[in-house]
């Protein structure tokens, strides 16, 4: 990877977020009551926390508004950034190798702003990034390439010369649609998918240690 300019999606790419993302929605529907499939915990993969709030009030039933959901859940997941998500290994490593070589780096990420900056500061990565940009900021998840080109316009770059490293399929999609190198990073909870995102990403990074 020799582009000058990285966006880093956080969940599943630099934390290991996802076993606790994944538990979030079944957790809060069984405490009320409610019983969800796997297709339709699946369904709320790529939306923002106002999104799938929205999407579980229509889906099950539940009270709202979407805003009060998204509160309760984004409590819960900040137990978990301000004590317990650890970094992937290799991470912190590769990201000062990065800097010291004068690259500039930001993170693109679903959660919440305030939540993945108290993670990032914990693990002590927060100084590596010049911003930390969310979707719930923007507006729409990243199924659609806003957050990301929102990033490229902070530095000041066109997507081509930029880097979006992602654990998801439908985000290096999005990010390679748009015109960014794109970097697969596996995710074991994504193991099944990662043949395909292999196959489509320009680069792969299976293990954060063997980059380095």
């Amino acid at each position: 990877m020799d582009k000058k300019f990285c966006i880093f999606d956080m969940d599943g790419t630099l934390v290991d977020s996802m076993p606790a993302w994944k538990s979030l929605s079944r957790d809060y529907l069984e405490a009320r009551d409610r019983h969800p499939t796997l297709e339709q915990l699946i369904r709320m993969g790529p939306m923002t926390m106002l999104e799938g709030a929205s999407y579980l009030m229509e889906t099950f039933g539940l009270e709202g508004p979407p805003e009060e959901i998204a509160r309760e859940m984004n409590a819960i997941m900040e137990t978990h950034y301000r004590t317990d998500l650890p970094l992937k290994p290799g991470v912190e490593q590769y990201l000062k190798q990065l800097t010291a070589k004068g690259v500039r780096l930001c993170v693109a990420t679903a959660t919440a702003e305030p939540l993945a900056l108290a993670c990032l500061e914990r693990l002590g990565v927060a100084e590596y990034f010049d911003f930390i940009l969310s979707c719930e900021t923007i507006g729409v998840g990243k199924t659609q390439p806003d957050v990301y080109l929102e990033a490229a316009r902070r530095f000041g770059q066109d997507p081509q010369a930029v880097a979006v490293f992602e654990d998801a399929i439908y985000a290096v999609k999005t990010a390679k649609t748009a015109g960014f190198y794109t970097v697969g990073v596996f995710e074991e909870t994504h193991r099944r998918e990662w043949p395909a995102l292999s196959a489509l990403a320009d680069e792969i990074v299976e293990d954060w240690r063997n980059v380095l």
